[in-house]
């Protein structure tokens, strides 16, 4: 496509420029592309055109201000609302995609994970887009919901390549920055709400309404809702347009825990769901009426539950130990999966180590410290994303959640403290490596190490 025909019914512009496609992150312009260089609360696409060039953007579109560059460029005003415009012109058969949308403070990864398994099981090709990437396509994103570009990028190469269902994370900064505007979202499925994102929000009020605004797209055929959750009864209201589900663990005639997972009854139906932790038979139920919604029966369903798998950092054991590494890094969150050690491992205690973000909510620190040591028997704190946070800061005030009583080690470097606790570990423990799951990468102010819990953690197994 030719620059022309992506602006022509925006900006008419004389520039003669054969375009690949577009993009808002310099770090992934790929050749060709035109780099949407946005300005705003949350961008400062100036700063990185330079970055953008580099990697092979052929032209800029910017918001109204001054700058130079050595590409063609087309300055326009109130750019970040021609972003839907741009995005379904150019990747036109983005919306041929019905999207599954998942969202809830906890548990979006595993149950979109669940979904698409069970979706390959039953033979239908779909995408997954969220926390741990982009599967089935090139695409890159480095957020939970993609940026309205890049999520029209990966749905206009799903259909491309013969993939006409995605299952989506739908995070709400996704949700409040508008990055799912115009896409054919067919299903939302809530999970749960609990404390997260108030450094963004403000208040929890608004990160409910935020959440909410997925439940009034007048696309949405129907709706999956927890009702073991307090909330669910505002996003049933919201929704009333959309045929409604309900799911929650009393469905179940019988939940018997095991070392490995649960001996379950559902419907009729006795099977092993080889996952701890109840919240993931939350998760499960979420999954298995989600597909049911898209028209599967159910008894065809259910035998599908026992060859399900958590993705990587959600409850994931390190072989060879009572260890397991967990996402979790929310109060919420590491109450469930301290509760789900314990039982699981009733005669054993609990060992946790974790830290909190920097930059991010400080208000749930303290909560974290404090349902920490209630719960668990020992506590490591350590390092958890400072970014540009003091980290000696950060553990203070998850102290201030904790009895001056309690004995606890801190150990700042992460790798140390996890290394410590794997090869100190006990019979008579399990222990929780907490907070960064499946991530990579450890944030400082100045610097960004590699750093994996999960590799770290296997490597220190003796």
């Amino acid at each position: 496509m030719n620059i022309n025909q992506l602006l022509s019914n925006i900006s008419p512009t004389p520039i003669d420029v054969e375009i690949q496609g577009l993009c808002l992150n310099a770090a992934n312009v790929q050749a060709g592309d035109v780099f949407v260089a946005l300005q705003g609360r949350h961008t400062h696409g100036i700063k990185y055109i330079d970055q953008a060039i580099e990697n092979g953007c052929v032209a800029v579109l910017v918001d109204s201000q001054d700058f130079d560059c050595n590409v063609p460029s087309v300055r326009i005003d109130n750019l970040k609302q021609h972003l839907p415009a741009l995005a379904s012109t150019y990747y036109s058969q983005a919306t041929q995609v019905e999207v599954i949308g998942v969202t809830g403070t906890n548990g979006k990864t595993s149950v979109s994970y669940f979904i698409s398994q069970l979706l390959n099981q039953l033979g239908v090709k779909n995408g997954l887009i969220g926390t741990l990437g982009i599967t089935q396509c090139s695409v890159v994103s480095n957020n939970t919901t993609p940026d309205i570009l890049t999520l029209y990028r990966a749905l206009h190469q799903y259909h491309l390549n013969g993939i006409n269902t995605a299952v989506l994370e739908v995070s709400s900064h996704g949700l409040d920055q508008n990055r799912i505007t115009g896409i054919n979202l067919k299903q939302a499925v809530f999970t749960n709400f609990t404390q997260d994102h108030l450094d963004y929000h403000h208040s929890m009020d608004e990160y409910k309404n935020t959440k909410l605004k997925l439940f009034t797209l007048d696309s949405i055929k129907s709706v999956v809702i927890n009702r073991d959750d307090a909330q669910h009864i505002d996003f049933l209201a919201t929704s009333k347009h959309a045929k409604q589900t309900t799911y929650s663990l009393d469905d179940f005639e019988k939940i018997n825990a095991t070392a490995e997972g649960f001996l379950c009854q559902l419907d009729g139906f006795v099977f092993e769901a080889p996952l701890l932790g109840k919240f993931n038979l939350s998760n499960v139920l979420a999954a298995l009426n989600s597909v049911e919604q898209l028209g599967f029966e159910r008894s065809n369903i259910i035998p599908l539950l026992h060859h399900l798998f958590p993705p990587a950092g959600r409850m994931h054991r390190i072989k060879n130990t009572l260890a397991w590494v967990d996402y979790a890094h929310t109060p919420d969150a590491i109450e469930n999966a301290i509760n789900t050690l314990q039982s699981h491992y009733p005669d054993h205690q609990i060992r946790i180590v974790f830290g909190c973000g920097g930059n991010r909510d400080q208000d749930k620190r303290a909560k974290m410290g404090k349902i920490a040591s209630d719960l668990a028997s020992t506590i490591v704190l350590t390092n958890d994303n400072p970014r540009g946070e003091d980290p000696q800061a950060i553990i203070n005030d998850i102290l201030s959640g904790i009895d001056d009583s309690f004995e606890l080690d801190i150990t700042l470097d992460r790798q140390l403290a996890i290394e410590t606790a794997i090869t100190t570990l006990n019979e008579n423990e399990c222990l929780l490596i907490a907070g960064k799951g499946h991530e990579s990468t450890q944030e400082f102010k100045d610097k960004t190490l590699v750093l994996s819990d999960i590799e770290i953690a296997q490597n220190a197994v003796i």
